[in-house]
């Protein structure tokens, strides 16, 4: 079902559904799942619990991490949601993948994921980092982009028709 591209990073800022997409892609194409945010190392997760934006250091461990992971899996495939917010951060994330990597980007707007994060639970990311996630963003160019204003199920049916 998927041409070249047989790992497949869900991307948005937070609250976009990464990994609520991402979980029932895997489901769809049977590859492994993994959320980029279980990578974190605790330092970093400390510093989003207390409402401090993550800088380009402080992400470029957990990036290396993320790749190093998306190499493993290059020939058997794999879903790995990660906000890869930059364009640095995705071509980091990208290193040694060639064609094997495709982006998917959730794209929402501030209004629609500010309400969604404001009724999540259980999560590190405060409320209040939206507004920095949206201004570290950099949208990419070369990606599959879908509207998040739909249910997950067409999400996933609106990925899996641009994949083919």
């Amino acid at each position: 079902m998927v041409k070249n591209s047989k790992v497949l990073v869900v991307m948005g800022v937070s609250g976009t559904g990464k990994t609520t997409i991402g979980k029932l892609l895997a489901d769809q194409l049977g590859y492994p799942f993994f959320d980029g945010d279980d990578f974190h190392p605790e330092a970093n997760i400390q510093k989003m619990s207390s409402g401090i934006p993550l800088n380009d250091l402080d992400r470029k461990g957990w990036l290396l991490r993320l790749n190093a992971l998306a190499l493993e899996h290059k020939d058997s495939g794999v879903i790995i949601a990660c906000s890869a917010l930059k364009k640095t951060y995705r071509s980091i994330l990208k290193s040694g993948m060639g064609q094997q990597l495709k982006f998917i980007y959730l794209d929402g707007s501030f209004d629609l994921i500010q309400s969604r994060l404001a009724s999540r639970k259980d999560h590190f990311m405060p409320l209040g980092l939206l507004k920095s996630q949206f201004e570290t963003l950099e949208p990419p160019s070369k990606a599959i982009t879908v509207s998040i204003a739909q249910e997950s199920n067409k999400i996933v049916e609106e990925i899996l028709r641009q994949l083919k």
